[in-house]
């Protein structure tokens, strides 16, 4: 399109500041739509940096497009998130540890059996020619056979049984204990893993509504956009407006198609992020059939929360099945300065050159007192006393830190809340300036210019609600994991 000198120099004239409202037309489009502000600074998140953002994929691709609730996606990070997978192995290796515990407190009963040829050299036992000299009177006629050899031979066929057990040991029962809190230790860390599952599948969801949201925002606004060229071309052509009218109306078309570019690519990125949470094919095609939710949270008191979040946050229980599994740790070296008592047994039968089977018995006690190995003792006891230290301090931290995260997680929510209402407001107001300068140029008291700022603002004020109602719905997540209940009422708090 060209532009007549006339028209130019009118422009110039006339719209001094032309030039830097199409800067912040394409400023708007890449600026206040926080999809393409992510678009332009995030970078592709891996399992390698956290594990919860990778999973086990389950299902192989199908050209249908599946339909995704966000329980559906909840339920299916429960099942493949990896971040999960890997707690819960954690808590099944522990499993296996604290079995191996367990033997110790058990009988060990072993049964073995064994036939063969043996050949044995009296000599390297001891039976040297001088030793059997010594019994020559006891032979028949005051010496030894002729025939006599140092080297015997037999066929032995043998079976016994062993049995033994530890009756007391001080280690093996505080270790029993240390066992039994580490495996509980790692199922409530499963159990906050789950909560981390929750929180970061249904947050991604939640982006991707939003990345929706702007997408079909900056779809209306390039459809009002064309319609405006459209009839600015028009009038263009009809002599009615000048041809700087039509440029400013281009202008905001190919800014609004830019904005909508960036919204569809960062829609397409954070579908990537939430299939490959919850183990479903990249290339699988998926619909989200949950629109964002909005509801108003009953008044809580930090107090409330806080008490809330002592009994029910896994993570808190976690740190205090360490604390007993650190007590346990160090009463085990504690205890080494105890005896050890065990009992042992044995039955062989054994048959030689079948010359018949003959029993061999052993039963024994047996009582162990360490003697002298006190500097030993004495660090390992330190090690264990400074360490359950440690994790009562971390346990003192953790408390004074769920204070804190439930106080700022509910000024968030209550914040965000006020923002949600502001941004509806100022999308009602910036409909009806919108509504009122279409009328005015539509009349032709106005040129396109108004119009074009109106559009801006209605398109900066819908993208700052629905960021504002991401933002509000991700602090209510907030909030629930804070309090320890976001697995099992998450549903309550977003007002589902």
């Amino acid at each position: 399109m060209e532009v007549s000198q006339r028209d130019h120099l009118a422009f110039r004239r006339a719209e001094p500041g032309v030039f830097a409202f199409i800067v912040f037309l394409c400023g708007m489009a890449l600026g206040f739509f926080p999809g393409a502000r992510a678009c332009a600074q995030s970078t592709n998140a891996t399992s390698a940096e956290n594990p919860f953002w990778g999973s086990v994929t389950a299902e192989p691709v199908t050209y249908q497009p599946l339909k995704l609730t966000l329980d559906d996606a909840v339920q299916r990070g429960l099942k493949n998130n990896l971040g999960l997978k890997e707690a819960e192995n954690a808590e099944k290796i522990l499993h296996g540890e604290k079995n191996v515990a367990l033997q110790e407190f058990l009988p060990t009963m072993v049964l073995e059996g064994d036939t063969g040829y043996y050949m044995h050299n009296l000599a390297a036992q001891g039976f040297s020619p001088k030793e059997v000299d010594k019994f020559t009177a006891l032979f028949p006629g005051g010496k030894p056979p002729a025939n006599l050899s140092l080297i015997t031979r037999d066929d032995l066929t043998q079976g016994q049984i062993r049995y033994s057990q530890i009756l007391f040991s001080g280690p093996v029962i505080q270790g029993w204990k240390a066992a039994g809190a580490a495996e509980r230790s790692a199922y409530f860390a499963k159990m906050s893993a789950r909560g981390e599952v929750v929180q970061q599948v249904a947050t991604a969801y939640l982006r991707a509504v939003a990345d929706a949201s702007h997408v079909q925002n900056a779809n209306a606004l390039v459809a009002q956009a064309q319609v405006l060229l459209n009839h600015a071309h028009e009038a263009h052509v009809a002599g009615t407006a000048a041809n700087l009218e039509e440029l400013r109306a281009r202008v905001q078309l190919q800014a609004q198609q830019q904005a909508l570019i960036a919204a569809q690519n960062q829609q397409a990125k954070d579908l990537i992020l939430l299939k490959r949470e919850i183990g479903i094919d990249p290339d699988q095609a998926i619909e989200l059939t949950d629109s964002a939710p909005y509801s108003e949270l009953e008044n809580q008191t930090p107090e409330e929360l806080r008490a809330l979040a002592y009994q029910s946050r896994q993570d808190y229980q976690n740190l205090q099945n360490q604390v007993i599994e650190y007590k346990a740790a160090y009463s085990v070296y504690r205890s080494e300065r105890l005896p050890t008592l065990s009992f042992f047994g044995n039955y062989a039968v054994s048959d030689v050159n079948g010359a018949g089977t003959h029993g061999n018995f052993i039963a024994a006690g047996q009582l162990n007192f360490p003697i002298f190995r006190e500097a030993k003792l004495r660090g390992d006891e330190d090690v264990a006393k400074e360490k359950m230290r440690s994790v009562n301090a971390q346990l003192d931290d953790l408390r004074n830190h769920i204070d804190e995260q439930v106080r700022a997680a509910l000024l968030d929510v209550n914040a965000n809340k006020q923002l949600v209402d502001v941004a509806r407001s100022n999308v009602e107001m910036s409909t009806q300036a919108l509504s009122d300068e279409t009328d005015r140029v539509n009349a032709g008291v106005d040129n396109n210019l108004p119009l074009v700022t109106a559009q801006a603002a209605l398109a900066t004020a819908e993208s700052n609600l629905v960021e504002s109602l991401y933002q509000y719905n991700v602090s209510k997540l907030l909030l629930a994991r804070a309090a320890g209940v976001l697995e099992t009422q998450y549903r309550a708090y977003l007002g589902r």
